[in-house]
């Protein structure tokens, strides 16, 4: 799909939206992470609101506790904007860890690791740490499950009316981002692109989807508005515009990371190492190539055949683990062992390895992908086309609880 521009420069296309939004939705809030986008569509709201009257701002953001000092720096500095109405929540939720085999995922605010927390709980008035707060929250919610829930329960807070929820995702920063905004088969707030039906009384809004990163710094620059300092320190320590990343630093993708957080603020680091299993391995060989962490190329031990390796590897795992990669690797044979029958590929068995390209495009079905999902601590099986959905985290924490209370 080609792009087709406008006949305005991104900042006024944005207020544009912006302006829509308020006007249509009589309940409104911005989801903030502290990162650059959601930071300039935060100062960027602020003056629409003003204009519009509509203060103060209600605003969003869940404060994963292992933060950059600098980030929390931020988010006080919002949270003390006295035209913000910042939901500030520090709640147990359970989080992604692929840097540890042992320990999948952690819970950020766990109370019962209260000693080992990255930081101290946050003294103000607008944190929210009371798990009974929200009538939807449960310990160990995943992070997924607690944004659209909120966006409901806001809508609630505000007698049930049509809701929009602003959020700071530019189409330049993904190909999945750019699908969100594309994508035809999503219902649309009249029509408009840049806006999805997420749950029956909330619409997400995207205001500044066409931004492009250098848009977000001159806005920055030209403005003077405030943003989190910890991208000074990303740029003297020479990354470029477009290699900045702010997130929950143990993600599949976001672990790429890690050793940035050692080099930047050294001391939170300590914490971090303490806290998270796996942080200091996964920043020392998350970038190597081999079996270490599943990159590029991995090597098959002398003696073995793939599939093997991969029951050697189930066997090395905790129990509930590997109960849980055993489940998605049957679904995975069961799939393909069925369209091999239906002819619906090109292939005729479940192949011990088979040409490399062919297992990274997913067109083929072999062990060695097996393996090489195992070795990446690819948790959901990304590898093997499965994908995170409710219904898989629901199954994830029932494993968890059954291995428990053994």
């Amino acid at each position: 799909m080609s792009k087709t521009y406008l006949p305005v420069d991104v900042y006024t296309a944005a207020r544009q939206r912006m302006e829509r939004v308020f006007d249509d939705f009589p309940s409104v809030y911005l989801s903030f992470s502290a990162g650059k986008d959601s930071g300039v569509m935060l100062n960027l709201a602020l003056e629409v609101a003003r204009e519009k009257d509509c203060l103060p701002l209600n605003v969003l953001i869940l404060d994963l506790e292992a933060q950059y000092q600098h980030t929390a720096d931020y988010i006080q500095r919002v949270a003390d904007n006295p035209d913000v109405n910042l939901h500030w929540v520090c709640l147990p939720l359970h989080l992604r860890n692929a840097v540890s085999q042992i320990q999948p995922h952690w819970m950020c605010w766990d109370p019962d690791a209260k000693d080992l927390w990255v930081r101290d709980l946050p003294d103000h008035p607008k944190v929210i740490s009371d798990e009974n707060y929200f009538p939807f929250f449960k310990r160990g919610m995943e992070f997924e499950e607690f944004v659209p829930a909120f966006g409901e329960w806001f809508s609630e807070q505000h007698g049930g009316e049509r809701t929009a929820c602003m959020v700071g995702i530019r189409s330049d920063e993904s190909l999945n981002r750019f699908r969100t905004i594309v994508n035809e088969r999503k219902t649309r707030w009249e029509d408009f692109g840049w806006t999805t039906l997420v749950t029956p009384n909330v619409y997400n809004a995207y205001p500044i989807y066409d931004w492009k990163t250098d848009d977000v710094w001159t806005a920055n620059g030209k403005f003077g508005w405030d943003y989190n300092k910890v991208y000074d320190l990303m740029h003297l320590a020479g990354l470029s515009l477009h290699d900045m990343r702010l997130c929950q630093p143990f993600g599949d993708d976001q672990r790429q990371g890690l050793w940035l957080f050692k080099i930047l603020e050294p001391d939170v680091w300590a914490k971090l190492v303490n806290r998270v299993a796996g942080a200091n391995f996964g920043q020392r060989h998350v970038q190597e190539m081999g079996n270490v962490m599943g990159n590029i190329r991995i090597q098959l031990p002398e003696g073995y055949t793939w599939k093997r390796y991969a029951k050697f590897l189930l066997a090395t795992m905790p129990p509930y683990l590997a109960e849980h990669y055993r489940k998605k690797i049957a679904k995975f044979l069961k799939v393909w062992r069925k369209d091999i029958r239906s002819g619906k590929y090109p292939v005729d068995r479940i192949y011990d390895f088979a040409d490399p390209k062919m297992e990274a495009a997913r067109k083929v079905p072999s062990w060695r992908r097996v393996c090489k999902v195992i070795l990446k601590n690819d948790y959901w099986c990304k590898g093997l086309s499965f994908s995170q959905t409710t219904r898989e985290m629901d199954r994830q924490l029932a494993l968890i609880t059954k291995y428990m209370d053994l």
